[in-house]
């Protein structure tokens, strides 16, 4: 099978500090891939040079079997590839709706949006609407309410959305239950399954492994800025997992070869 992001031999260094080491990386089509490491291996950078936040100075990165190069995150979002930050990258003032479609409203058709530049309100609503029912978001009854008076799970969920409407190709999850309580992670892994099920690709990068071993397909091991190894969440342990990434354990010939 292709796969349908794939990375190699990416480097990138900061002066004399090398934030990816000759890196490789592949996520295949309708599964949901973690990527673990620990602090300072490299996985932020890895995830920004897919997203087109960060240039490598060396590699190859490839869409659908095809050579891209992403100078910046517009680049990535056109080709198709969302990117939900930790951040959330949201205007707290601005309404669910205009949150959205930030960076990509919808202009009224004919002259008052061709020439006046006019906002077509009434279309990213009801486009806005759509996409959080899709994903099962009801509890969010008034689509013009300001995001700052949205709870946090609510929040992730309309960046989730957000990323799921307009990522046709991949979606990249930053830590996406990092500042939740138990209800509201429970409330985004769920989102994470729905997303998984319209068959939309995930890269879930995060530090919580009970969620990575519930939700995910494959785990990529990131360590001293390279992929380590990828293990089989049903084959390996959580302790497995912490070892591969703290050096604590080497993984086996089999799984270095992946």
């Amino acid at each position: 099978m292709t796969p349908i992001l794939s990375a190699k031999g990416l480097v990138k260094h900061y002066g004399r500090v090398t934030a990816l080491d000759h890196c490789d990386f592949e996520l295949y089509p309708g599964e949901v891939l973690a990527v673990i490491g620990d602090n300072g291996a490299g996985k932020s950078t890895l995830i920004k040079a897919l997203s087109g936040a960060v240039i490598p100075d060396e590699g190859e990165i490839r869409l659908n079997g095809e050579p891209v190069r992403f100078a910046t995150p517009h680049d990535a979002r056109r080709a198709g590839i969302e990117t939900v930050y930790q951040t959330l990258a949201m205007s707290p003032a601005l309404s669910i709706a205009d949150n959205m479609f930030m960076g990509r409203e919808i202009r009224k058709p004919g002259f008052m949006g061709r020439v006046l530049r006019q906002l077509d309100h009434k279309e990213m609503e009801r486009f806005a609407r759509e996409k959080l029912n899709d994903l099962g978001l009801m509890t969010i009854q008034n689509i013009n309410q300001p995001v700052e008076t949205l709870s946090g799970g609510q929040r992730q969920g309309v960046a989730v959305a957000r990323a799921a409407a307009f990522g046709s190709k991949v979606v990249i999850l930053d830590e996406p239950t990092a500042a939740l309580g138990v209800k509201e992670s429970r409330r985004v892994l769920e989102l994470i399954q729905d997303v998984r099920a319209k068959g939309i690709p995930i890269i879930l990068i995060s530090h919580n492994m009970p969620h990575v071993f519930e939700v995910a397909d494959r785990v990529h091991v990131h360590r001293l800025g390279r992929r380590l190894c990828v293990i089989d969440p049903k084959n390996h342990s959580m302790s497995d997992a912490v070892a591969y990434m703290t050096g604590a354990k080497a993984p086996e010939e089999e799984l270095n070869a992946v």
